[in-house]
């Protein structure tokens, strides 16, 4: 025993004096030799740096489809994914510790024969040809160097070239071989090496440079890799230097041959061999979508803006990123491809990509807020456009969810649903009956063309058809502005605001944000849609109605898990109840009217849309909304299970007027995004309201 643990302060004082003398040319003081030896032999494993104990090495995050997969993109700073042992080809882990290494099996950390021969050759050379490295001790150096959590300073110095640093190495080195196995050595090392070309371990290794897993990887092939690691960038023959890296092949397979693992003539056959790369990259980030699918890039742009707002994955938004790109993430979102794939489509038949005005569209699922698609006339890409066109056809604009440079564009009508709600939380029942006129003067101030003497004074857009006495089902299916004037001045602006706010609807530009925060009981306009918003907002909004007042927070994925497969709490819905049910669901009743289905009480009496039921086959309800001057035009619709909202717009100028017409189109297509969507789902009814809801003044009710 005692000579034992004497062996091994021998062998860490040797390599303490050699490795001093490469590194710097002169020995150590022999008290500092001594005192650092000691220090290495009583120093346990458990006390070792947790960074070698548990690496923390950064891999790529991989974002899916709802298929689970259905790959949409990669996010990483270093393409990097680890993989077992016994998922490498043999003769690729031959081949590294023949090139780097071919005494790992008979040392314990630190080979003293490699000092001896470094230190001969060095000193002879006078400057540094070889190294003394050991895999296991190249293994500590790259741990050091590629920790997530250290700063860029800080990996720089745990691989600077000095005496201290490497007799640290050698230290952590033998303590590792105290407690690991050379196979999980090995392992932990082909993880982690550089092989150029952006490619960390050997799994991405591999495909980078032959598009195959490691396990497929031929003699010639594993040689060639196994060379790169030396001289990662100036080896790298897809970028570097294609002579280097052969010479380095043939290297490793004379290695090979030495050592006696691989027979001379397969060594020959293999050294003669053209390289055959076929290089393939792993996408990265959203503008790395497939080819072909340039659409999802607008989902995976807004899933990206989701993770930085989640506490889950840091504190900062620039730390949220860096776990993404270096934290191995296994990640299923919400993004249905045949849904995507509908929508896209039908988005495309309204308008073409090289159209200023734009069609933004988002499908939510009630219940859980899951995005299921988003899409717009537009490729997500970095591309120049032609001169004079801002926006199109390319553009990373987030023009669906908005956020950025995008506040949203105005709803119209579709706002009439907050006012409604307003009402029925504050005890009007359905029935509520009014006379309107084909123009009010309410007591709002407000200056512009819907003012008079600094009141405002909306009209109806289509009198013979709006004006006269109506009800909740009546005026929200005909949309009459004189009625849910009136209605707003019954129940408070503020209310109707909050109840948009309450429902999801995020008032970013600035004029809208200060109103609602300093002028909401004045803001009588705010029903009628003048806000911007987004067709996600929307979509969620209406959703949270269709899940009988369960609001949730717009959700981009189903599942996360951690590079140890572990679940994220942070995939789960976030949901809470915000309306009383029996008020959704009246709210339910009257939304039934506008796309010509039919109430549960039949009292539904005229429609915007009203061939959307009809052509749907199964119960539907929503809102069409057109902005003044038709300057944008909104079509919202849902099912129990689902909730689509389509805008049109020109993102680039608002003053330029879609026109009425486009609204027709725009129903169509969103009635063939809810028949894709719903393909295969049972019909489902909406549950009726009670009588109470429908024909009685009930006092207050709140869903908070």
């Amino acid at each position: 025993m005692i000579r034992a643990r004497l062996d091994k302060l021998l062998t860490v004082v040797i390599a303490g004096v050699l490795a001093g003398l490469v590194l710097a040319g002169a020995a150590l003081p022999a008290a500092l030799v001594f005192g650092i030896g000691f220090s290495a032999l009583s120093t346990p494993y458990s006390e070792l740096p947790n960074t070698l104990r548990t690496p923390p090495t950064a891999q790529r995050s991989n974002l899916y489809a709802s298929d689970g997969t259905t790959l949409i993109t990669s996010f990483y700073q270093e393409d990097r994914v680890d993989v077992p042992l016994d998922e490498v080809a043999p003769v690729m882990r031959q081949a590294i510790v023949a090139a780097e290494d071919a005494r790992f099996y008979k040392h314990s950390g630190v080979d003293l024969r490699g000092v001896v021969r470094a230190f001969t050759v060095n000193k002879r050379d006078g400057r540094t040809r070889q190294g003394a490295s050991t895999l296991t001790m190249q293994y500590v150096r790259n741990v050091l160097a590629s920790d997530p959590r250290l700063t860029e300073g800080q990996r720089r110095a745990a691989t600077e070239v000095t005496t201290a640093r490497k007799l640290q190495e050698m230290r952590y080195a033998l303590a590792l071989e105290r407690e690991l196995s050379k196979e999980d050595i090995l392992t932990r090392y082909l993880n982690i090496a550089y092989f150029g070309a952006g490619a960390y371990g050997i799994a991405a290794a591999s495909k980078r440079y032959f598009s195959r897993s490691p396990a497929e990887l031929t003699l010639a092939q594993a040689a060639l890799l196994a060379g790169l690691v030396q001289s990662p960038d100036s080896d790298d023959p897809i970028n570097g230097d294609a002579d280097s890296a052969l010479e380095r092949r043939s290297y490793v397979l004379e290695r090979l041959v030495e050592s006696g693992q691989v027979a001379a003539d397969a060594a020959d056959a293999a050294r003669t061999e053209p390289m055959q790369l076929r290089p393939s990259e792993t996408p990265n980030d959203c503008t790395g979508v497939p080819d072909g699918h340039n659409d999802w890039g607008f989902f995976c742009d807004w899933f990206t803006r989701w993770w930085s707002s989640q506490p889950a994955f840091g504190s900062t938004a620039d730390e949220r990123q860096r776990t993404l790109r270096r934290g191995g993430f296994s990640i299923v979102s919400s993004l249905d491809p045949a849904v995507q794939r509908a929508t896209t489509e039908q988005v495309l038949k309204i308008y073409k990509p090289t159209d200023p005005r734009a069609v933004p569209t988002a499908v939510v699922q009630p219940g859980t807020g899951r995005v299921l698609a988003m899409s717009v006339n537009r490729a997500y890409s970095v591309e120049d456009n032609p001169i004079g066109q801002k926006n199109h056809p390319n553009t990373v604009n987030q023009l669906v969810a908005g956020g950025g440079a995008i506040d949203g564009y105005q709803g119209g009508s579709t706002f009439k649903l907050f006012a409604l709600l307003a009402a029925l939380e504050s005890g009007l029942p359905l029935s509520t009956e009014f006379t309107a006129p084909s123009q009010i003067l309410t007591r709002f101030p407000v200056t512009g063309g819907a003012s008079c003497d600094g009141s405002w004074c909306p009209s109806n857009a289509n009198p013979s058809s709006m004006d006269g006495p109506r009800t909740m089902w009546s005026a929200f299916g005909r949309s009459v502005n004189t009625y849910f004037a009136w209605l707003t001045e019954k129940v408070g602006a503020d209310r109707v605001v909050e109840m948009a706010e309450r429902l999801g609807i995020v008032l970013r530009a600035d004029p809208d944000e200060q109103l609602a925060r300093y002028g909401a009981k004045n803001w009588g306009p705010f029903t009628l849609g003048v806000a911007a918003t987004t067709p996600l907002d929307l979509a969620n909004a209406y959703a949270t109605v269709a899940a009988e007042g369960t609001w949730c927070a717009p959700l981009p994925v189903v599942s996360i898990s951690d590079s140890t497969g572990r679940p994220v709490d942070a995939a789960k819905p976030d949901c809470r109840q915000v309306l009383d049910t029996d008020v959704a669901r009246a709210a339910i009743d009257a939304s039934r009217c506008p796309v010509g289905d039919q109430s549960m009480y039949g009292r539904c009496d005229g429609a915007t849309a009203p061939d959307l039921r009809a052509r749907l086959g199964r119960p539907v309800a929503g809102k069409t909304g057109s902005s003044e001057r038709y300057e944008t035009e909104t079509v919202v619709a849902f099912t129990p299970q689902l909730a689509v909202a389509s805008m049109a717009a020109n993102p680039d100028d608002p003053r330029d007027a879609v026109g009425q017409a486009v609204q027709a189109r725009m129903v169509t297509a969103v009635g063939e995004v809810l028949t894709a969507g719903l393909r295969g789902e049972p019909v489902r009814d909406f549950v009726p309201p009670s009588e109470r809801a429908a024909f009685q003044l009930t006092g207050p009710r709140n869903g908070n």
